[in-house]
């Protein structure tokens, strides 16, 4: 039996998670649930998973968890009871469904512990790849993607020799604004970009496919699961979302998976494997489907996704500097401060700012996460 933590589970991914194990009882067992400020639904998870250890996002909120969990429950908050959950809850396999940087130390935590790691954070790749890589080699931790595309690629690579990869092809529904032009996209309201045509996400993550900034996180977290470097590593529009990635091989056979757009799929996969189970998940109709199209993506439509690009060839901090400018920019186009627009530009201003440091240590990274933070807080 698995012994999961869940770290985000009040989110999109960690409910998701929660109702493929409550599908499969004696498989799992969860020992720890970690979440934001969430109580109503967070409380309801705990009473009916009944886990040993429980984190909130902030200290003021433990009397009340307190209060209404049983005495021997363990209760934490902040940053350390992430680490604590992921680690000192007897976890045998943590689910790290956070969402932004906040998934690092947590996820390196948890490896410390021993754990496998069902990664749903992109941003602990993007920030530390090859810290977060390097240990869990080290320590024989095996890192399983949860996302829809790296899933795909997971499993097109199932038994393929690594040689024989040319490119992996990953694939991007294009987000609220697909089909607006750079000019329709100067106006768009916050409201606008949280309707995703295919996908049922968070706030960040949406506005993150909208700007393609998501697809660009995906694309330096393929480098790092799957070691190409970025000249191998492709992304094609494809609206429908039923192809979630592909693999071409140097024999020009191409492998992709295929499915509606129903999270659980990947979760089950990553927490089953190497085994399949049935899944809730509706069956994919080809028939009923009729077409499939593929568009390619052009960068100057989505300087988001060329940024990306730019600062995974750069390496070092610079993957760091891309993602906290990111996370800040959209919080603050979420609150109304900045435009849509202005997303990219945050960006983009502080990758010109900052001097990349090579191979950096996790104090590097932090400091260069905070310095991103505060350039990309006050850019007007």
């Amino acid at each position: 039996m698995k012994k999961i933590a869940v770290l985000g589970s009040t989110g999109s991914i960690g409910t998701q998670t929660l109702d493929v194990i409550s599908r499969q009882p004696e498989r799992y067992e969860v020992v720890g649930l970690a979440a934001g400020s969430n109580v109503d639904l967070l409380l309801e998870q705990a009473r009916q998973f009944k886990p040993k250890w429980i984190s909130v996002e902030e200290r003021a909120l433990e009397d009340r968890i307190r209060s209404e969990v049983p005495a021997d429950v363990i209760v934490v908050s902040g940053e350390t009871g992430l680490k604590q959950v992921a680690s000192e809850a007897g976890a045998n396999y943590v689910v790290c469904a956070l969402v932004g940087s906040l998934g690092l130390t947590s996820t390196l935590a948890a490896i410390e512990a021993g754990a496998d790691i069902g990664l749903a954070n992109k941003e602990t790749l993007v920030t530390a790849g090859h810290l977060v890589m390097q240990r869990a080699r080290e320590k024989g931790v095996s890192i399983l993607p949860v996302d829809s595309e790296h899933s795909a690629i997971f499993q097109c690579l199932n038994g393929e020799n690594a040689k024989a990869i040319k490119r992996l092809i990953v694939t991007a529904s294009g987000g609220s604004f697909r089909d607006l032009s750079r000019d329709q996209l100067k106006n768009v309201t916050v409201e606008d970009a949280l309707k995703h045509p295919n996908w049922s996400m968070g706030a960040k993550v949406t506005i993150d496919s909208a700007t393609m900034a998501n697809k660009g996180l995906e694309v330096i977290e393929a480098h790092w699961l799957f070691g190409l470097p970025y000249d191998q590593i492709d992304v094609v529009l494809h609206p429908e979302s039923i192809v979630h990635s592909m693999v071409e091989f140097t024999d020009t056979s191409v492998m992709a998976q295929l499915g509606n757009p129903d999270m659980r799929v990947p979760i089950q996969y990553a927490l089953t494997y190497p085994e399949r189970v049935a899944s809730p998940a509706s069956p994919l109709d080809l028939l009923k489907q009729g077409t499939l199209h593929f568009r390619e993506m052009n960068l100057e439509r989505y300087p988001c996704l060329r940024l990306a690009y730019e600062a995974g060839r750069s390496g070092g901090t610079a993957t760091t500097v891309f993602n906290a400018a990111n996370e800040v920019a959209v919080a603050r186009f979420l609150r109304g401060e900045i435009s849509f627009l202005a997303i990219e530009d945050t960006i983009e201003m502080a990758l010109s700012k900052h001097s990349s440091v090579p191979s950096p240590t996790l104090e590097a990274i932090l400091e260069a996460d905070d310095w991103a933070r505060t350039e990309a807080a006050s850019y007007r």
